[in-house]
Parts: C-alpha cells; sequence; structure tokens
C-alpha cells in the first residue's frame, strides 16, 4: 500500500494540474451518463393502468352458470375421445392415457359438483405443449 500511495504521488507531482484536470474530465465523462439516465428514467415511465386493480366482480345467474358447466364438461368429453384415439392408434401409451383420462375424469367430477373455475388470469398455467415429429 505504501509504495501504490508513493507512486500516486511520484505521478501526481510528475504532471500535476494536467493529470488532475484529467482525472476530472475523466469523472464527468463516467457521472454526466449515470446522472442523465437516473434524472430521465423517471420523465419516460409511463403510468400504471393496471386492470387488475380495477377488477369487476361478476355475478353470474344460475342459468349462465349451468351453461357454462355444459360446455366445460362437453369440452372435457371432447377430451377424453380425443386421448382415446391417440391410445388407439398407437401415439400414446395407454399407461399415459389412462393416467390422462384419470386428471380428466378428477376434473369432470369437480366442475360437476362445484361449476367451471373461472379464473383466467392466473399467474401460473399448466398447459404443456409438445410437438411430435413424424
Amino acid at each position: 500500500m505504501y509504495y501504490f500511495i508513493k507512486i500516486a504521488e511520484y505521478i501526481n507531482n510528475l504532471f500535476g494540474k494536467e493529470m488532475n484536470t484529467m482525472l476530472n474530465k475523466m469523472k464527468a465523462i463516467l457521472i454526466l451518463p449515470l446522472l442523465v439516465m437516473l434524472v430521465a428514467l423517471p420523465v419516460h415511465a409511463e403510468p400504471m393502468t393496471n386492470t387488475e386493480s380495477q377488477k369487476q366482480v361478476v355475478k353470474l345467474t344460475k342459468q349462465q352458470k349451468e351453461e357454462l358447466t355444459k360446455i366445460h364438461l362437453d369440452l372435457l368429453t371432447k377430451r377424453k375421445q380425443l386421448i382415446m384415439k391417440y391410445v388407439e392408434y398407437g401415439v400414446i401409451p395407454k399407461e399415459k392415457g389412462d393416467k390422462m383420462l384419470k386428471g380428466i375424469n378428477e376434473h369432470y367430477q369437480d366442475i360437476k359438483e362445484n361449476g367451471p373455475d373461472m379464473h383466467w388470469n392466473k399467474m401460473h398455467h399448466h398447459h404443456c405443449h409438445h410437438h411430435h415429429n413424424d
């Protein structure tokens, strides 16, 4: 550390004011853009128009709930038919098809008992898309 200080003093004595002026210019070159960014960022920020904070609570009639439940159950029935065809054609192994059908049957029962889950804006999605190259 002692040698570092001595070298810095030697350079300072050698170049004197020129070195200090150059260092000040370098500091300005580095600090000025940071200051501009700090001042400019809030200017470009957009106001928050979060629709989540403006949620509307919609009350469905019994008839509307029944209609939605029927559509959901029809969709699950079609998915079951599709899985059974994939198993029949050998695209999906029987064990995997049975596991998929079990999950759909559980979902089917849940919808029959509790109605459809109408939370469309969930952060997590359980969809998994697999692409098969034939």
